[in-house]
């Protein structure tokens, strides 16, 4: 069960904090689906319209916001890249990488 050990650390970190909700936690679900497609790679790179279908979210907005949000918790260290052609690097900080 090592593959849900970092969604199980999210819980646990999330669970008396008030300021995250239903999309938050999609969003992290949808970021750590993307990583184990990916190889279990720490970071990932990503565009937001390649996580925003996984987590069901419509609203770049949305994504963006929450995100963003996640990053200023301290749940994910997130570095966008503000160009089109060029992804975003986001860290999963309760993620230990065995390399």
């Amino acid at each position: 069960m090592e593959i849900l050990s970092p969604l199980s650390h999210f819980f646990s970190a999330i669970e008396n904090d008030y300021r995250i909700s239903i999309t938050h936690i999609g969003i992290y679900a949808a970021l750590l689906q993307f990583r184990t497609d990916k190889g279990f790679v720490n970071p990932i790179e990503a565009f937001s319209y390649e996580i925003m279908p996984i987590a069901k979210i419509s609203g770049s907005n949305t994504y963006h916001k929450c995100i963003r949000q996640l990053h200023e918790y301290g749940y994910i260290k997130y570095e966008p890249s503000f160009k089109n052609n060029q992804r975003s690097k986001i860290f999963f900080l309760f993620c230990l990488d065995k390399s």
